[in-house]
């Protein structure tokens, strides 16, 4: 557990204290900054698994931090966001965002989030090999957590290829919002359904053909493995 990194990133003593301590607790390995540029800066030395990312930042607000690493790592962000704030949900999401929580939080939520993210990036690490799910177009291998379409490699972050994976598991049927949320992120995110949509977006964009995951209006989405 020691080698597990976690990055706080957030310009309030008080949180990073708070934060630290209970991450420290479970094991983790912390780094800290408060604001954007040493945020990112530290992202590229530390090579953190998962990073707390605040919007509101000196120096380079949490969007354009989260922008500029996109453009280099696909490490799992939890965005920071006020909780009236709800511009800033989706555009953190839109930018790269893997999760968010509100302010004020639950620390204890916080260390099950960030449990949760690490439980779905060890996944690969299992001893047995899954089986890769194939299709007439697209590929899907959960044990090297790659995806190809046409067979060229998609890239897609972890919480992307798990939303594809889990819809491709259950290819023809309709899963709702809710069962997305507990299936792949690994507990209850009331009131957030739209998480799932701007992840869906851009699984979409990233496979170049919005055929492969059919919106079902009023209930939720469903993985066509006829997507020509």
């Amino acid at each position: 557990m020691s080698s597990t990194k976690i990055l706080v990133v957030d310009d309030e003593q008080s949180i990073i204290d708070l934060v630290t301590a209970y991450l420290r607790k479970e094991g983790y390995e912390v780094y800290t900054a408060m604001d954007g540029p040493a945020g990112l800066k530290a992202a590229r030395a530390f090579k953190p698994d998962v990073i707390v990312l605040d919007v509101m930042l000196p120096g380079m607000d949490g969007i354009e931090l989260l922008t500029r690493l996109r453009r280099e790592s696909d490490v799992y962000v939890i965005m920071l966001t006020a909780k009236s704030e709800e511009t800033d949900k989706i555009v953190g999401l839109s930018v790269g965002a893997d999760d968010y929580l509100t302010k004020p939080f639950s620390p204890r939520e916080l260390v099950a989030r960030v449990k949760a993210a690490l439980r779905r990036l060890r996944v690969g690490g299992s001893v047995t090999e899954p089986p890769t799910l194939t299709f007439r177009r697209i590929r899907i291998d959960p044990g090297r957590r790659q995806v190809w379409v046409d067979d060229k490699l998609v890239e897609l972050t972890p919480i992307e290829f798990d939303l594809l994976k889990t819809l491709a598991e259950h290819h023809g049927l309709v899963l709702s919002r809710e069962q997305l949320l507990e299936k792949v992120w690994g507990y209850n995110f009331y009131g957030e359904e739209r998480v799932v949509d701007v992840h869906i977006g851009h699984i979409r964009q990233k496979l170049g053909d919005d055929r492969f995951i059919v919106t079902v209006r009023g209930v939720g989405y469903r993985f066509e493995d006829e997507g020509v």
